[in-house]
C-alpha cells in the first residue's frame, strides 16, 4: 500500500512508501494489559458469564480452603503439644531438694463413662511455689482449678458419680486457655495435703521439655491418607473449575480475533478472565478458612482439640498458596488454549480427532501399585521418611491414575457403541465427537469417590480392629489397680471397700516390690531382670498359687521365672537385694535380706483371661517388713457384674477415695469408636460437598454444549423431535461418563483401601452401605444435572433458533 503526496501545477506525482508498522509490545505491560482486558470481561460477561467465574471461584475456594488448612498442621499441633509442654513436668533427672519454691506433683488421671480426665495434685513446701501456665498461683488446701469444659460436665445434673470422685476439693476458678490443650479438655488442678514422696514427686518448675508418643503405624496411615485423599480431588477440582465456560470464551476470543488481536493476545485475555474467577477463588478461600477455623473447639479428633487462632498457617505455605493457585489457573488455562485454533470467524475444530495414548495412563497406578505392594508384604513400622512418602506418592499416583484412565476409558467405549433408541445414539454420538468437556467434570467426582472409599475401608478396618481387640481384652469384666503400699494394712483396707462396692464380684491384692540379686566383683545386677516380691495374707496368696498348705510366717518359691528362662536368685537361703538398680540408673546402696530357709515350691495359678502372673517369691506379712522394700505397690484385680448400673464407676470411685494416685488398668472402655465415627462422618459430608459442587460444574458444561448446538437444536424441533427425546438424550450423555467413573472409582479405591489395610496389618473390611450411599449419590448426580440443564435445553428448542444475521 503507498500514499500519493499532493504536488504544484507542474509537477509529477511521486510515490512515498509508508512506515513500517509499530511492532506490538511485548513483555510485562503487554500481559497485565492484556489479563485486565480479559478480568474486565469476566466481570462484565452478564448473567451468565457471573455464573461462571462464580463456579470457578467456588472450586478455587474449596481447593484454597482445603489447602489453608493443611498448611496449618504444623503449627497447630506446635501449638497444642508447646501447651502440653509448658504445664508438665514428669519429673526431674535431679530432684530440687525442698525448698520455698517447690511442690509435690502427681497424677490422678480418671476415667468417667468412656471420656478421660486429666488431673493433678500438688502440695505446696513452702510460700513461693511455682504455678503453671493458665493460674496465677496454686490452689489451697483442699480447693481446685478446673477447665470450663469439666466445671460444665460437673455441674450437669447426671454425673453425681463425677461429682463424689472429686468431692474432696472445692472448685474456685477456672485454668486459662493457655493451662490447656483445648477449650474441650477436660482437667482440673487440686491441693491436696495427704499428698507424700511416695505418692507424688518433687519439682521446682513447669515447663519440662518432654517428646510426644509418636502416631502408630494405623494412624500414621491414617493421616497420610487423608491428606492424600484431600488434596488429589481439590488439585483435581481447581484444574477443571478454571475450565468451565471454555466454550462460551473461545466464542468471545473468535470475536478478538475478527478485530485484530492475534492469538497470543487472545491465549492472554482468557488467561486474564479465569484469573479473575482463581483470585475471587483465593479470596473466598480465605473466608471459608477464617470461618472454618472457628469451627475447630466443637471438633475433636484423637483427643485433639485446639483453639481457632492454633488453625494458622505457616507465613511461607500462605504466600505460595496465595502465588501458586492463581498461577496454576493460568498455566492450566494456557495449556487448554493450545489445543484450539481460535480464528477470526469462529473457532476451528477441523483437526484430527486427539489420540488419547493408553501407555502413560496406565503407568500412574502402575507405579503407585509398585510403591505400596511391597510396604503390604513386609509389613512394619512407616514412622521413617522414606516409608512415608513411599506411601503419600503411591496413593497418590493410584488416584491421579483413575483421573487419566477415565478420558481413555470413555472414548474406547463410547466408540464401540452402535445402534440403539434415539436418545442412546444422540448422546453417544455426541460423545464420540467430543467427550473432553464431560469427562474433566466427572474426573473429580471419581478421584473424590475412589479417596472416600480408600479412607473408609481403613477407618473401618482400624476400627474393626480396636474392636475385637477390646472385645477379647475385656471379655472377662474386671479391672486392675496400682498404687502406693505403704502397709499391708492398707492394703486390706482397699479390698475390703472394693469387695463392698455395689457391682463388684470378687476383689484380690498383693503388696508387691522388686527385689534382685546382690552385687559382687564378676556380675553386675544392673543387667538382670528384677524379681518380684509378693505379700500377702494365705487366702490372697491362694488366689494367685497352688499351695500345699500356708499359715502366717511361710514363703514361697514360685515357678515364675521358668518362662523367661533366666535365674534371678530368689532361692531357699538366698541372700538377695531388696533395693535393686532401675534400668540405666546408678545402683543404690544395697539392702541385703535373706529368703527363709525353709521357704517351699509353689505353682502360679493361671488366670482366667489367660494371662500369667510372675511373682517369683511369695511372703507372708510377718515374714518381711514392708518398710524394708523399696518403692512397694498395690496391685488389686476387681471383678463385676456388667449388669450393674455404673458398676466401673463405683468402683472407681473406691479407689480413688482410699488413694486418688491410684492408676487403672482395663479394657472396659474403646475410646476408638467414637473418633472413628467422628471421622467416617466428616469424610462422608466433605465428600458429598465435593459431588454436589463438582454436579454444578457438570450443569455448566452440559448447557454451554447444549448452547453450542442450539441452531441444530432448533432444527430438530422444526423437524418435530418430542422434547422428551432430547431430554433423555441429555440424560444418557451425561450418565455413561459418570457411570464409568464410577466403575472405575470403586475398582481404584477399594484396591487402594484393601492394599493400605494390608499395610497395617489389618483384615479387609469393606464398609459396603457408605460405598453404596457415595455410589448412590454419585448417580444422584446424574438426575441433578439432567434436571436442572432440562429448561435451558426446552427454551433453544425453538424456531426462531434458526433466525442468522
Amino acid at each position: 500500500m503507498t500514499l500519493l503526496r499532493s504536488r504544484p501545477h507542474g509537477e509529477r506525482d511521486t510515490a512515498v512508501p509508508a512506515p513500517p508498522p509499530a511492532t506490538p509490545r511485548t513483555g510485562p505491560a503487554r500481559w497485565a494489559r492484556d489479563l485486565a482486558m480479559g478480568m474486565r470481561f469476566a466481570a462484565g460477561g452478564g448473567r451468565e458469564g457471573w455464573i461462571r467465574t462464580a463456579l470457578t471461584a467456588a472450586g478455587v475456594a474449596l481447593g484454597v480452603a482445603v489447602l489453608l488448612f493443611c498448611a496449618s498442621a504444623p503449627t497447630l499441633m506446635n501449638a497444642w503439644h508447646g501447651r502440653e509442654k509448658a504445664r508438665e513436668n514428669l519429673g526431674q533427672a535431679h530432684p530440687p531438694p525442698r525448698s520455698d519454691r517447690t511442690v509435690l506433683y502427681a497424677h490422678t488421671d480418671t476415667v468417667f463413662r468412656g471420656t478421660a480426665i486429666r488431673g493433678r495434685l500438688v502440695r505446696p513446701d513452702g510460700g513461693h511455689p511455682p504455678a503453671p501456665p493458665g493460674m496465677r498461683h496454686l490452689p489451697g488446701p483442699g480447693e481446685m482449678v478446673v477447665s470450663p469444659a469439666l466445671k460444665d460436665l460437673l455441674a450437669a445434673p447426671d454425673n453425681a458419680l463425677l461429682r463424689a470422685r472429686l468431692s474432696s476439693y472445692r472448685v474456685v476458678g477456672v485454668i486459662g486457655d493457655e493451662g490447656l490443650k483445648g477449650p474441650r479438655e477436660l482437667t482440673y488442678l487440686a491441693h491436696s495435703d495427704a499428698l507424700s514422696e511416695l505418692t507424688g514427686y518433687r519439682i521446682d518448675r513447669f515447663g519440662k521439655s518432654w517428646d510426644p508418643r509418636p502416631l502408630t503405624t494405623p494412624g500414621l496411615v491414617l493421616v497420610i491418607m487423608t491428606c492424600v485423599a484431600l488434596m488429589t480431588p481439590v488439585m483435581v477440582f481447581i484444574g477443571t473449575s478454571v475450565r468451565f465456560g471454555n466454550e462460551r470464551r473461545e466464542r468471545r476470543l473468535a470475536a478478538l480475533r475478527l478485530v485484530g488481536a492475534d492469538v497470543r493476545t487472545t491465549r492472554r485475555i482468557a488467561s486474564g478472565e479465569v484469573l479473575f474467577g482463581s483470585l475471587l477463588g483465593l479470596l473466598g478461600g480465605g473466608a471459608l478458612f477464617l470461618a472454618g477455623r472457628l469451627l475447630a473447639p466443637s471438633i475433636t479428633l484423637w483427643d485433639i482439640n485446639v483453639y481457632p487462632s492454633d488453625v494458622t498457617p505457616g507465613p511461607l505455605a500462605a504466600l505460595l498458596i496465595a502465588v501458586l493457585v492463581p498461577t496454576a489457573a493460568v498455566l492450566v488455562t494456557l495449556v487448554a488454549q493450545r489445543g484450539v485454533t481460535v480464528e477470526p470467524l469462529g473457532i476451528v475444530r477441523n483437526r484430527p480427532p486427539v489420540r488419547r495414548r493408553l501407555w502413560w495412563r496406565v503407568a500412574l497406578p502402575v507405579a503407585g501399585t509398585a510403591l505400596l505392594v511391597p510396604m503390604a508384604i513386609r509389613q512394619g513400622p512407616i514412622d521413617d521418611p522414606l516409608a512415608a512418602g513411599c506411601l503419600a506418592g503411591g496413593s497418590a499416583l493410584l488416584l491421579f491414575g483413575v483421573t487419566a484412565l477415565l478420558p481413555w476409558l470413555v472414548d474406547r467405549v463410547v466408540g464401540r457403541l452402535r445402534g440403539g433408541p434415539v436418545t442412546w445414539q444422540l448422546a453417544v454420538r455426541r460423545l464420540q465427537l467430543s467427550s473432553g468437556p464431560a469427562t474433566r467434570a466427572v474426573s473429580g467426582i471419581t478421584v473424590a469417590l475412589a479417596g472416600a472409599v480408600a479412607i473408609h475401608m481403613l477407618m473401618t478396618g482400624s476400627q474393626a480392629g480396636y474392636a475385637a481387640a477390646y472385645a477379647e481384652s475385656g471379655r472377662v469384666p474386671q479391672i486392675s489397680l496400682w498404687g502406693n503400699g505403704a502397709s499391708w494394712q492398707q492394703t486390706e483396707r482397699l479390698l475390703s471397700e472394693l469387695r463392698a462396692t455395689p457391682g463388684v464380684t470378687t476383689a484380690r491384692g498383693l503388696l508387691d516390690a522388686n527385689a534382685g540379686r546382690m552385687p559382687t566383683p564378676d556380675h553386675d545386677p544392673g543387667r538382670d531382670l528384677p524379681g518380684i516380691i509378693g505379700v500377702g495374707t494365705c487366702a490372697e496368696l491362694r488366689k494367685v498359687a497352688h499351695l500345699p498348705s500356708c499359715r502366717d510366717g511361710d514363703a514361697f518359691v514360685t515357678d515364675g521365672h521358668r518362662d523367661s528362662g533366666t535365674e534371678r536368685g530368689l532361692t531357699p537361703g538366698a541372700t538377695i537385694n531388696l533395693n535393686p538398680p532401675d534400668y540405666d540408673e546408678p545402683a543404690p546402696t544395697p539392702r541385703p535380706w535373706t529368703v527363709p530357709p525353709s521357704a517351699r515350691a509353689a505353682q502360679l495359678a493361671p488366670l482366667q483371661d489367660g494371662h500369667r502372673l510372675y511373682y517369683d517369691l511369695l511372703l507372708t506379712p510377718s515374714v518381711l517388713d514392708p518398710n524394708r522394700l523399696t518403692r512397694p505397690s498395690v496391685e488389686a484385680l476387681v471383678r463385676f457384674d456388667r449388669d450393674t448400673p455404673d458398676a466401673v464407676e463405683h468402683i472407681r470411685n473406691t479407689a480413688a477415695r482410699i488413694d486418688p494416685t491410684m492408676t487403672e488398668g482395663s479394657s472396659i472402655d474403646n475410646p476408638h469408636d467414637r473418633q472413628y465415627d467422628g471421622i467416617r462422618t466428616t469424610i462422608f459430608i466433605g465428600a458429598v460437598v465435593t459431588l454436589l459442587l463438582i454436579g454444578a460444574g457438570l450443569i455448566i458444561s452440559t448447557v454451554e454444549q447444549l448452547y453450542e448446538r442450539r441452531r441444530l437444536l432448533s432444527t430438530l424441533d422444526a423437524y418435530g423431535t418430542r422434547r422428551a427425546t432430547l431430554g433423555w438424550s441429555v440424560l444418557w450423555q451425561t450418565a455413561l461418563p459418570v457411570a464409568l467413573g464410577l466403575a472405575l472409582a470403586l475398582s481404584c479405591g477399594l484396591a487402594l483401601g484393601s492394599l493400605l489395610l494390608t499395610i497395617i496389618g489389618s483384615d479387609v473390611i469393606v464398609d459396603w452401605p457408605v460405598v453404596a450411599g457415595m455410589t448412590a449419590i454419585g448417580g444422584g448426580v446424574i438426575l441433578f444435572v439432567t434436571a436442572l440443564s432440562l429448561p435451558p435445553l426446552w427454551r433453544m428448542m425453538r424456531p426462531d433458533g434458526l433466525r442468522t444475521e
